[in-house]
């Protein structure tokens, strides 16, 4: 699956909905899990603020990139962000979308690059 990187530099991400866990099977209720790290996945809602709109996006983070402090409508940043597109069949009708993963999410914004 092709991994696209996502430039948050010029954005606003504000929390709208808490990290959760994040259930790969609704009918079992398997919790989905990294396939190198084996470590827990965790899913939270961002609104994504950028050149005059905004879009809610849910991101997926491993358990131990989710930072300390998280709270309603706080300013966050990711590290590592990726988009990935996909398709898929489900009950006779093709969906799509795109899924972001990011490897950490962390109160604040990132500091400036010094150079």
């Amino acid at each position: 699956m092709r991994s696209i990187p996502v430039d948050t530099s010029s954005a606003t991400l504000l929390v709208t909905k808490l990290p959760e866990v994040k259930v790969r099977d609704r009918q079992t209720g398997e919790v989905a899990v990294d396939p190198v790290t084996n470590d827990r996945l965790m899913v939270l809602e961002l609104v994504f603020i950028a050149e005059g709109g905004s879009d809610m996006i849910k991101v997926t983070v491993p358990e131990k990139g989710v930072g300390q402090g998280l709270v309603m409508g706080a300013p966050v940043f990711l590290s590592g962000l990726v988009a990935r597109p996909w398709e898929s069949e489900f009950g006779g009708r093709a969906r799509h979308g795109i899924a972001y993963r990011a490897d950490a999410v962390m109160v604040g914004t990132p500091a400036a690059v010094q150079g």
